[in-house]
Order: C-alpha cells, then structure tokens, then sequence
C-alpha cells in the first residue's frame, strides 16, 4: 500500500472506502434542517397577520426571527465543543429533541394572549438550529469520498433552503389574513399542527436511522482525522489557530455580510412587498419561495462545480460579486410596480445569494484542514447571525424612516465590501494537499502547508503540523 514520492519518503494510504447509506444519512440531516429552517421564517412572512393576531408591534415579530440569530451566538461554542467530544450521532439527537419540543410548545400558542409562549417554542426551535447550522461540512467531510464532499455539503444545505422556500410559501396558503379572530386561531392552530407531526416523524427517523460515522473512513484526510489521539487535541487551541488563520478570517467577515443580508433581506420581504404591492401577502411568499429554489439551484450547481474543478476562491469571488449586482437590480426594480418584475430579480438574487452559503462552508473547510469542520462552520454561522442581527434591526428602522429603497442600499454597501474582502483570501487549500499526497501525487516539501503527518505510517497525526 505504500508509494514512492518524489523526495523518496514513503507513503502509506489508509483503506477507504463510501458506503451507499451516506446518501439517506444526508437526506435525514436535510429533513430535519429543513423542519427547523421552516420554523425561522414562518412568522415573519405573514408579519401583519401575526401583529394583528397577537397584539404585537413589526418589532416583536421581527423577534421571533431574530432569536435564532441571538441564540446561536453565545451557544454555538459549546455546542461545536459537543460535536467534537460525543460526534454527529448525539448533535443529531439534540437537535431533534429541541425541535420537536419547539413545534409542539407552539401547538398551544395559538391564542391572542400567548404571544410570549409562541415565542418561547420558537426559542426552543432556535437553539436546535444551533446544533444543525455548522454540520453540512462536517457531515460530508466524514461521509462522502473527496469528489463529492462539496456535492453533499450542498444536499446539506439544500435541506436548509427547502425549509426556508416551504416557510415563504405554506403560511400565507394556511393563514389567510382573516378578521375573525376564531377563525384566525384555527389556521394558525393548523400551521403548527402540520409542522409538529412533520418535526415528530423526522425525530423518529433520526433516532432508528441515524449512524455516526462508516465503518471505513471515505478519504486519506478523514482516515488522518481519525488517528488524532484525544490528548493531542484542544478545543481551545482550535479556536485559537483559527482566529490566527488570516485568510479564514477574512472569509469569516465576507461571509457574515452576505449571508446576514440574505438573513435581513429574508425576514423583512414581507413588509418591503407589501409596502409597494398591498394585499399581495400571498405572492410575498411566493417571491421568498422564487428567492430559496433559485438559490437551491445555485448551491447544487456551485457544489458540483467545485467537485469537478476545486477553483474554491475564484468562485466564491465570482458568486460574491454577483449576490452584490443581484441585489443592486433588486433593490431599484422593487419599486416599478410590476411584481413578475420582483419575481426575476429576486430569483436572480437567490440564485447567487443563496448559492453562496455552501461554498463559504467548503472554502473554510480548505483553510483550516485538519481542525474541526463543525468548529469552523461554527465560527462562519457565528459571524453571520451577528451581520444578521445588525442589519435585520437597522434595515427595518431604515425602512421605517426612508423607505425600502435606503433599506436595500444600506445592504448593498455592506456586500461591497465584503466582495473587497473576498478578494483579499489567499487560496490555501489544504484538505485537497493532504488527500493528493497521501495518494502520492506531491510531495511534502512541495508546499508551505506540507502535510508531514503522511510521512512513513498511515496514521501518524496531523495536528504533528500545527506545531
């Protein structure tokens, strides 16, 4: 099993090998994605019928979207903490207890006076998200062969976005903007009943279906990953190489700017659509649905891109520089008056938007190889619930007082930046250095982030490079 590279070491390659059940593994992980993703958006889409319904001012329902962005903030350490000490298996199984638990709490909420009990099921469904937003990579890297992990980290993400465009499309169907009260109540009673059966049955699934990891590990990188002694790993010290990973860093700040816009963008479409289209709660929906599927397509498309050409930074600068043009369109077309106008430009703006999260996900995997997928996805979702927050708020004030023109601006600016950004990252893949040399294709010394673990066993540990 060992070959002969240039310099004369040897390599010795660890067995591989995929197994045909990391596709339902990556399936059931984008179904319960998709539940919690659904959740997130399915208040604020029909924002004026739950104002009216609870009593309740557009600055507390933009909350019941904005607690999944504060909740992972101070949790996601611990909880990648998790990840990396008890594996995907128990992440899962949390994750879905949560939940589950959310949907249900929500069951009884449907009641005038209980706007502070849906808020506490939703508070309980954003701390599950806490649990789910980081794994895409992780999942794919201990899963799938090396040319297909970006593939399935976007099937990953896929179940995400299909949560989202369900969220923008289902509610404004069962929650028609009724007068009667009681009738009110029993559409919304509905809504929540679907989405606990659906959380339910997925959390069955996850604990009868859901494995931790293949018997064989799927590529030279993770058979190394594998071989790293618990003593020589520090959490702390993990963090601590990453916050001193300047390219990582500089992809930690780009990605909050675009995927917070994406997060502003999706919580206040239904205030900016009916701003200019009144009554026209429906097709707000719709729009955020033509946002989501386009912005699947993107992810599918980029992810296969990247398998078959590992351009990792010149496609990610690519798709940056399109999310910002997409969103100049949007933002000076929203106001025409004609809505199949908004249903194009706001695909287009998914199409590219959207298509970014995956990509952010697999470039960071790249820079940081060997730490922790789940730390480093981590850090990314960190940053963007933070861009979130700050332009969700300072959008709506903008609009509020300016109009949706300044509000969408006002976000422009920001992916400006974060394009200058983007283009400031230093391509250092290391992850595809490791599975090429351990197939004897470069040597060690062919590059500054050599991968001298390789040399002479199969299982030496690569952590021997951080020091």
């Amino acid at each position: 099993m060992g070959d002969n590279i240039p310099n004369g070491e040897s390599v010795s390659a660890a067995t591989t090998r995929v197994f045909l059940k990391r596709w339902m593994i990556v399936l059931l992980f984008s179904s319960y994605s998709l539940s919690n993703a659904y959740q997130w958006i399915q208040y604020g889409i029909i924002s004026n019928i739950i104002m009216k319904f609870y009593q309740v001012d557009a600055f507390a329902v933009d909350w019941l979207s904005m607690v999944y962005m504060l909740s992972y903030i101070p949790f996601i350490f611990p909880v990648t903490w998790l990840l990396d000490q008890k594996g995907l298996r128990v992440t899962a199984l949390l994750a879905n207890a949560l939940n589950c638990a959310g949907t249900w709490i929500k069951v009884v909420s449907a009641e005038p006076g209980l706007f502070w009990v849906t808020m506490l099921g939703q508070l309980a469904s954003s701390l599950a998200q806490v649990f789910i937003l980081g794994m895409p990579s992780r999942l794919a890297s201990v899963w799938f062969g090396a040319d297909e992990v970006s593939t399935a980290c976007s099937v990953g993400v896929f179940g995400n976005q299909m949560g989202i465009a369900i969220g923008f499309l289902i509610p404004p169907i069962l929650v028609p903007n009724v007068d009667d009260m009681d009738e009110l109540a029993r559409h919304i009673k509905v809504m929540f009943y679907i989405s606990a059966g659906v959380a339910t049955v997925v959390f069955i699934l996850v604990v009868i279906v859901f494995q931790e990891k293949p018997e064989l590990p799927p590529t030279q990188a993770q058979a190394q990953a594998r071989c790293i002694p618990p003593e020589q790993y520090s959490y702390v010290g993990s963090i601590w190489r990453l916050l001193c990973n300047k390219p990582f860093m500089l992809l930690v700040l780009s990605y909050g700017l675009n995927v917070g816009c994406f997060y502003a963008v999706s919580t206040l479409l239904n205030r900016m659509i009916i701003e200019h289209y009144p009554g026209e709660e429906v097709n707000a929906g719709r729009i955020g649905l033509t946002i989501v599927i386009a912005g699947m397509v993107g992810s599918l498309i980029c992810g296969i891109w990247l398998d078959k050409t590992k351009t990792y930074r010149q496609t990610t600068l690519a798709v940056y520089v399109l999310s910002l043009i997409g969103m100049l369109v949007y933002a000076f077309t929203l106001n025409l008056g004609y809505l199949w106008v908004v249903f194009v430009t706001a695909g287009v703006l998914g199409f590219f938007m959207t298509g970014y999260l995956p990509l952010g996900f697999e470039f960071a995997v790249e820079l940081t190889y060997p730490e922790s997928e789940g730390t480093s996805s981590g850090l990314l979702n960190c940053s963007a619930q933070i861009f979130g927050i700050i332009f969700t708020i300072s959008q709506g004030k903008i609009i509020d007082r300016w109009g949706t023109l300044a509000g969408n601006i006002f976000l422009c600016i920001f992916l400006l930046i974060g394009t200058v950004m983007t283009g400031f990252i230093k391509s250092d893949l290391r992850r595809q250095k490791a599975n090429l040399q351990a197939d004897g294709q470069i040597s060690p010394a062919g590059s500054e982030t050599s991968v001298q673990e390789f040399e002479g066993t199969s299982c030496s540990s690569p952590w021997q490079r951080q020091s």
